[in-house]
């Protein structure tokens, strides 16, 4: 990617500048040992959809009654994307927007996650985008654990599809959802974690919406996606 185009990019997350990861840093920068890498989760919930290809899993979606959710939900939202993606980047759940359009990651948040994709050299159309969710809360409330617990199969075939290098978790909640866990974002942030039997490798971020809002955790952000791209790489 050529400097001009880095720079556009980078100023979509109003970042200055960016160093490549492990370079020295100046003397007598104090150094920060790598964190420990978390312990590997077991598999979520009974692979329910196991074995059934993309149409058949997008028609079970659509058609789904499982939870209360299908009462007022306007329509699923299934995911999009590359179904060869080596990325799968997953939230929570859908949001206003998304449940009126059906496509995850639309609008101010979409646009930023957008920007942030192309920042390191990758477009919405070479990833794949789900959510834990396929159907929206009420008032954007956090999912419940009965709704993602019912949900999660769902999930875990698109996994199974798409056999991705790395997952990204993007904000607290579904970090917490896919990881089983109560730790702070802070605190999963910067490692890399382990989903399902498959073992996929795992990293958390901050979610868009929430950049919007607290745009001085963007660089936080960026340090995430670097790091993120690194462990990819490392395959």
């Amino acid at each position: 990617m050529n400097a001009a185009l880095r720079r556009e990019y980078l100023a979509a997350l109003k970042l200055e500048s960016w160093a490549v990861r492990g370079r020295a840093p100046p003397p007598g920068t104090p150094q920060a040992s790598a964190p420990p890498a978390s312990a590997p989760t077991p598999e979520p919930s009974a692979a329910r959809e196991a074995g059934i290809d993309w149409p058949e899993l997008r028609a079970r979606v659509a058609a789904c009654t499982r939870c209360a959710l299908c009462k007022t939900r306007t329509q699923t939202v299934f995911g999009v994307g590359n179904p060869q993606a080596e990325w799968l980047i997953v939230g929570e759940a859908p949001g206003a927007e998304e449940d009126r359009q059906g496509e995850p990651f639309v609008g101010r948040a979409g646009s930023l996650l957008n920007s942030m994709l192309r920042a390191i050299g990758l477009s919405r159309e070479q990833v794949y985008i789900a959510n834990v969710l396929k159907c929206r809360p009420p008032g954007n409330r956090d999912p419940a654990a009965g709704e993602a617990a019912e949900c999660l199969p769902y999930l875990e075939q698109q996994i199974a599809l798409l056999k991705p290098k790395l997952m990204l978790a993007v904000g607290r909640i579904a970090a917490q959802n896919l990881l089983r866990t109560d730790m702070t974002l802070g605190r999963l942030r910067q490692q890399v974690h382990r989903f399902g039997l498959s073992q996929v490798p795992l990293v958390a971020t901050y979610h868009p919406a929430y950049l919007l809002r607290t745009p001085t955790d963007k660089r936080k952000a960026w340090e995430d996606l670097k790091f993120a791209r690194e462990v990819c790489a490392r395959g």
